[in-house]
């Protein structure tokens, strides 16, 4: 049994680890049936939704600033968010245990990516919050090169955190580390990754907290001009608004998936982490859903503008449809064009009812 816990089992089937572990994967055929459908229901509209989002920031030169650029890269996390969702509902249930070790690495790297980058750009747009409310300005001063240099960062941390399992951070060569809920990643990882995304969060926070205590100061400072000059300032803190109910819903969704993580982490033989995996699951379904309504539900610009891209959409489909129904041929088997011409006894008749 030590040697078996001591050496390498890159050959087994996930069916190897999940036994070891204890998972039951087998799902009810029409509980799993119903999970597939309304997932799948869920994860066309993240996909959906957050293209609309993104389409919105390209195609809209109101939102050509840092603040929207780092919004839409946070739609391209949920939306990758939602690829590894219908990847993980259709190779869940009994499929789980018939994963070969890449393909769970593979399953289980996609939720972590799309999990480090909304986490990597939730951060970075505290950042640049702050550079802009500190300036008391509605945008930062911001290039569009270091904009894109911070997005290709964001994306690079986010790879990197997702594949470090399969790079080396498992138990595939020592069993006893293993977790619960995920049986081929160490424990180790699994604290690693909970503490690092909660110290993260508790950065955020501060962010936020040091902004709002000095927004409430320079509006306490500005009390004594007219109403309109108040009011044009305000623009900055409707963003800072919306970021914050962004922030405050993955808080809710992810704090708990984290926590539970954590306990399987130190290995919590009292805490049955494995009953919960599912609902962690349903909420960061959730959280994916939501940042699109909270997207267009907070900014009036940013809704309106998608619904005039829905406009397009309807009114292009319709065009496409009425071009293709008017090159459709007819159907009789002569063309108009070439119709035969009126009999003698027709045009007498037509004489004969014009005469009269």
């Amino acid at each position: 049994m030590a040697q078996e816990n001591s050496s390498c089992h890159y050959n087994e089937t996930m069916q190897f680890f999940y036994n070891r572990s204890g998972q039951r994967h087998s799902l009810d055929k029409s509980l799993l049936t119903l999970v597939q459908v309304v997932g799948s229901i869920f994860c066309v509209f993240i996909l959906v939704a957050n293209c609309m989002v993104i389409a919105a920031v390209i195609t809209n030169k109101r939102f050509h600033y840092p603040f929207y650029y780092l919004l839409a890269n946070l739609a391209a996390s949920d939306f990758l968010a939602g690829i590894a969702y219908v990847y993980l509902m259709f190779n869940t249930g009994d499929v789980s245990p018939t994963l070969t070790i890449s393909e769970y690495f593979l399953r289980q790297g996609l939720l972590d990516i799309s999990l480090s980058a909304s986490l990597a750009n939730l951060l970075v747009i505290a950042l640049e919050r702050y550079i802009s409310v500190m300036n008391w300005k509605v945008h930062s001063n911001l290039t569009k090169r270091r904009v894109t240099l911070l997005i290709i960062l964001v994306w690079s941390i986010s790879v990197f955190m997702g594949t470090v399992p399969s790079m080396g951070w498992n138990c595939i060569c020592n069993l006893d580390s293993c977790s619960q809920m995920a049986p081929i990643f160490s424990r180790s990882y699994l604290v690693f990754w909970s503490v690092s995304n909660m110290v993260i969060f508790v950065a955020m926070v501060a962010i936020y907290m040091r902004i709002y205590a000095y927004v409430k100061r320079k509006t306490t400072m500005l009390m004594s001009h007219t109403s309109s000059s108040i009011s044009r300032k305000r623009t900055p803190i409707k963003l800072i608004k919306t970021v914050m109910v962004v922030l405050g819903a993955f808080l809710i969704c992810w704090t708990p998936g984290l926590m539970v993580m954590l306990l399987d982490g130190v290995n919590c033989r009292t805490c049955d982490v494995k009953k919960l995996k599912s609902l962690m699951l349903l909420l960061a379904v959730a959280n994916s859903v939501m940042n699109p309504c909270i997207y267009s539900y907070k900014d009036e610009e940013m809704w309106t503008t998608i619904k005039n891209l829905m406009r397009c959409i309807g009114n292009g489909t319709r065009r496409q449809r009425s071009t293709r129904a008017n090159a459709r041929p007819l159907n009789s088997d002569q063309d108009p064009g070439t119709s035969p011409p009126a009999s003698d006894e027709m045009k007498s008749d037509d004489n004969q009812s014009l005469d009269s």
